[in-house]
């Protein structure tokens, strides 16, 4: 028999990250967070992460910078940072979307 535990995840109640990230539900491998109407700003600094992330845009438009190339996202958009790569984003106006990482960023620190 497999695995049988499920878990639920309740937005409205999640833990955040330091970055204002929500995050739900994680299991052994990958994890899911929330970006809600994440104002507009110039960019952060530049970010190389443990671990691979694949997002999908909900609302607003935002830029990824990515090794030196720059996409450009906008709602129904999806995109993968692989692990490992220098990234940054630029959002351009409130910015709602789902991602997920593997391994979980939210455990060991990942996300620090």
């Amino acid at each position: 028999m497999g695995e049988t535990t499920v878990t639920k995840i309740d937005s409205r109640q999640s833990p955040r990250g330091a970055m204002g990230q929500k995050y739900l539900a994680t299991g052994k491998r990958m994890g899911m967070r929330l970006w809600e109407e994440e104002p507009p700003n110039d960019g952060g600094e530049e970010s190389v992460r443990e671990y691979e992330t694949v997002g999908y845009v909900v609302a607003g438009r935002a830029e990824l910078h990515l090794e030196g190339q720059m996409v450009l996202l906008e709602p129904g958009n999806s995109w993968v940072v692989p692990e490992g790569s220098r990234h940054s984003y630029r959002i351009l106006e409130p910015f709602t979307a789902v991602e997920a990482t593997c391994p979980p960023a939210n455990v060991h620190g990942r996300d620090a």
